[in-house]
């Protein structure tokens, strides 16, 4: 059920259609306003759109959204959402391009939950393992220095 009766920015469909080709993302989400401060000033993306049941975030080469559990009512996934503590167990979203050190400053600084903090790994990134709101991990990364 749509709450927001704010003018989109964009037709849905328009919208729809700009995207791909790649891989896209849609989380669902209990605050919509709280991903929305997470995206933005932990992730560093861009948010050209967002109200109490949609938003669009741009940044880092690719493009995601998140939908507020009450707008997604008639979709299939609904039903598994119902009582679940924590979403997304098990999926790294990874942002490339954004500086872990910096996204982690900030990620404390406004109370998510950093798991891991910005280390020098192995395979070749300094990265940090960041919990949002909806327990969703997210792996902000450079490349270190060959």
């Amino acid at each position: 059920m749509k709450k927001s009766n704010r003018q989109p920015w964009m037709d849905a469909a328009d919208f729809g259609r700009s995207l791909g080709p790649g891989i896209g993302f849609n989380l669902l989400v209990r605050d919509m306003p709280r991903m929305v401060e997470f995206a933005t000033q932990v992730l560093g993306a861009q948010s050209p759109y967002s109200d109490e049941d949609f938003a669009v975030f741009i940044g880092h080469g690719a493009v995601w959204m998140a939908h507020a559990d009450h707008s997604y009512l008639d979709n299939p996934l609904s039903g598994i959402l119902q009582g679940a503590e924590t979403r997304g167990a098990g999926v790294e979203l990874r942002i490339y391009g954004r500086d872990p050190d910096a996204a982690e400053t900030a990620a404390r600084q406004r109370g998510f939950h950093v798991l891991a903090g910005a280390l020098d790994k192995e395979h070749g990134l300094r990265e940090a393992v960041i919990l949002d709101d909806e327990g969703y991990a997210w792996v902000p990364s450079l490349p270190l220095s060959a």
